[in-house]
């Protein structure tokens, strides 16, 4: 064999394992089970504005989730409770727990378990309060269970001042 050839066979050989492994890797990222991390190529960077109430309502549910979803952490708890105290005004805060009380369920997710994946949409603003609609998606699949909370913040201090599942 030439050397031009060995040369061009290899090539060839290298870029078709490059390409295996860029079609295989996404599929074997993709097959996740209960707590098992999902990894996945960002599309694009993280950002935030720590003055959008919309952004302060998504930094409270990822970090909420994330507190949630982690049981078996034993500091999750406490990490839990005091994103209530940070984010959510003291009205809103006895509000969840009344509704805790009386539903023997978590008050800000309206359910017993965790969500899989969050989204927050602003939906408007008026009389010194934002709205944002939060969508939780209770599984993976194109039959997953969604549920939708509306969730009301003060413009001025960015506190969640009020929770309830959307109609």
């Amino acid at each position: 064999m030439s050397e031009h050839s060995r040369k061009t066979f290899l090539t060839a050989t290298a870029l078709a394992a490059g390409l295996t492994l860029a079609a295989v890797t996404p599929a074997l990222a993709g097959g996740t089970t209960s707590h098992t991390p999902r990894v996945t190529a960002a599309s694009s960077p993280a950002q935030g504005d720590p003055r959008s109430a919309t952004q302060h309502v998504a930094d409270f549910y990822g970090a909420y989730i994330d507190a949630v979803w982690a049981a078996d952490d034993p500091t999750a708890a406490a990490s839990a409770k005091a994103l209530r105290g940070f984010y959510l005004s003291a009205g809103a805060q006895k509000a969840v727990a009344a509704y805790e009380r009386r539903e023997h369920a978590d008050g800000i997710l309206f359910a017993q378990n965790v969500p899989v994946k969050w989204k927050v949409t602003y939906t408007g603003s008026g009389a010194g309060h934002a709205t944002n609609r939060v969508t939780l998606t209770w599984g993976d699949g194109p039959h997953a269970e969604v549920s939708r909370i509306d969730v009301r913040s003060d413009l001025k201090t960015l506190k969640i001042t009020g929770l309830k599942p959307a109609a």
